[in-house]
């Protein structure tokens, strides 16, 4: 299976967990890996279906990434799909980043969200080639735990 997925339990409700996810302005504070930029464009908050770009790198080379939202569930899922154009053609993409929240069995107690983040690869333009070889699996896990640590802080504050 081409997919890699990271839990936290995150001391917010899924109502200000969801608030956060579907601010693509947020999306670069959120971001453990480094690789987003910001300059976000499309609408805000997110809904099902939407459209937004966002400014992002990959060591010295800059682009921009066109996602859709492909999943959506208010206050317990949202997932987009993503893209690297240039100069208006797609030439990489199809991953889906993807946020599952499970809120407390028992709302009373004050217990957590578990906060689910995966990162999916299965549908992506040349996996093997774009993300197998480059080594980004293995890098994602740790960048994905760093966003869920950015997002229960994002919650706090």
């Amino acid at each position: 299976m081409r997919a890699i997925s990271v839990s936290q339990d995150i001391h917010a409700t899924p109502q200000q967990i969801f608030a956060v996810l579907r601010d693509p302005a947020r999306h670069a504070e959120l971001d453990g890996s480094g690789m987003l930029r910001g300059r976000p464009q499309g609408p805000s908050p997110l809904g099902p279906g939407d459209r937004f770009s966002m400014g992002m790198a990959q060591g010295r080379i800059a682009y921009r990434s066109v996602n859709a939202v492909v999943e959506y569930d208010q206050d317990r899922l949202i997932a987009w799909e993503t893209w690297g154009e240039f100069r208006g053609r797609r030439l990489v993409g199809g991953q889906r980043w993807r946020y599952e929240l499970t809120p407390p069995e028992d709302t009373a107690s004050g217990a957590a969200t578990r906060v689910t983040h995966t990162y999916d690869w299965s549908r992506a333009r040349l996996p093997r080639l774009v993300i197998e070889l480059p080594g980004y699996p293995r890098r994602m896990g740790p960048a994905m735990a760093r966003t869920l640590e950015r997002l229960a802080a994002a919650v706090r504050d």
